[in-house]
């Protein structure tokens, strides 16, 4: 009887201190604090992705980078919470952090917009600023609908080639005048079975430049490649 007594004490002392350990590690952060950041962070997560894919410019979308949006929120979250509640586990985050290098190379200027605004939420909703993070992404969302909207900057660069038999030079050239706005020869190659240009041109997604010329007579082939004559033009 007395073993059994003392085997039921050391068991309610174990979970005792079991029951003290959790409480200790959930006075701070708490279950539902957790769950409702992970909630909203992939909302606003989401929210960015839309904006993303809806103000898209460029040549070839990627839904992959649209997911890693909502994973970069989604992340920065949780990390957030945790720096915000223990000051010690903070210092070691910034440490494991700074050791941190990203290799990948981002073409567009915009995608590491779109990645520092995935982060600033993120920010924001492990700070448990909900309602400053949901006005945020919503006011940036609206402006950039409004560029969007408004075609402000440059259109995408593209090099055009076509291969055209020589009577056929000055129908291009009136097309290109015609529908193009923005244009500039870049190279142009004459043989005895016929000649090859390239022209460096502006275009919206929405434009259908290679029809228009493979229209015209004399014209053998054309071909738009997407190019980068500046940073993420």
């Amino acid at each position: 009887m007395q073993e059994a007594a003392t085997s039921i004490q050391s068991a309610l002392k174990s979970n005792t201190g079991l029951s003290d350990y959790f409480t200790s590690q959930f006075i701070s952060l708490t279950p539902w604090k957790i769950l409702i950041g992970l909630l909203l962070g992939c909302l606003v997560g989401l929210i960015i992705a839309f904006v993303y894919k809806r103000c898209f410019r460029g040549v070839l979308y990627s839904p992959t980078f649209a997911l890693t949006l909502v994973m970069l929120t989604l992340i920065t979250t949780p990390v957030v919470m945790c720096i915000k509640s223990n000051i010690s586990l903070s210092m070691g985050m910034v440490g494991a952090l700074s050791i941190v290098r990203f290799r990948t190379a981002v073409k567009d200027p915009m995608d590491t917009a779109y990645m520092f605004w995935a982060l600033t939420m993120g920010i924001l909703l492990g700070a448990e600023m909900y309602v400053h993070a949901l006005i945020v992404v919503l006011v940036i969302g609206a402006i950039l609908f409004l560029m969007s909207f408004l075609k402000l900057g440059k259109g995408n660069a593209y090099l055009l080639v076509v291969h055209y038999d020589d009577y056929a030079e000055q129908d291009i050239t009136q097309l290109l005048r015609r529908t193009v706005k923005q244009r500039k020869l870049r190279s142009k190659t004459v043989t005895r079975s016929g000649a090859e240009m390239t022209v460096e041109v502006r275009l919206d997604s929405k434009q259908d430049l290679v029809a228009a010329v493979l229209n015209l007579e004399g014209v053998h082939d054309a071909t738009l490649v997407a190019c980068q004559t500046e940073a993420g033009a």
